[in-house]
């Protein structure tokens, strides 16, 4: 954070120790030792009590800093985002090869089991949709560039969008085109098993 250096610079201009700055805006020697390594940041009193001792607004003495916390929150809602899209991906499998094998071996209880690992796959289906809602990203172009910490220029936006319509159709389609397939080669492999 570029706080820290600010705080040392101001205060080796107004010629003052960790200990002296410490006394003005009243916190310890140790607490402005801690601000300058970076080991802590000063709470909103501290900031307003430094900004006015410099001479400087609030917005000069935290300047660089903002724009590093953007990029940290941004990372972390890529890799929350990320997260749930691994999630929901290994459950998305796990539902679709498992159900015949429970079927086949637990019966009607398998069944159940199926029928509840399918609707936390579904919950999983509607936050991630959820998400890409939230960070306005559909396609995979978008949430490529989202995972890479971009935003896609307007015109590539607009190209986008209008792909949406039939590309939903056709994922729909193929989704359950691969369903059928994996259920059908899941039943004969269990039916040479009996």
């Amino acid at each position: 954070m570029e706080i820290k250096n600010q705080i040392r610079a101001y205060r080796s201009q107004l010629g003052m120790s960790q200990e002296e700055l410490g006394e003005a805006v009243y916190v310890t020697r140790q607490t402005v030792s801690n601000w300058e390594t970076g080991k802590s940041y000063p709470d909103i009193q501290s900031l307003l009590r430094l900004s006015s001792l410099f001479g400087i607004s609030l917005d000069q003495l935290i300047k660089g800093d903002v724009e590093q916390m953007k990029e940290k929150i941004s990372n972390s809602e890529i890799r929350d985002f990320n997260r749930l899209s691994n999630v929901f991906s290994l459950m998305m499998l796990i539902s679709l090869l498992a159900w015949a094998p429970l079927a086949h071996f637990l019966g009607w209880w398998g069944i159940a089991l199926a029928a509840l690992l399918f609707a936390v796959t579904l919950w999983l289906a509607f936050k991630v949709e959820k998400e890409k809602q939230k960070y306005d990203i559909q396609s995979y172009k978008e949430i490529v560039a989202f995972l890479e910490g971009r935003r896609l220029d307007e015109i590539s936006k607009a190209q986008e969008v209008a792909k949406r319509p039939y590309q939903k159709v056709l994922l729909t389609i193929g989704s359950a085109a691969l369903g059928a397939l994996i259920t059908a080669f899941l039943l004969w492999l269990l039916s040479l098993l009996k």
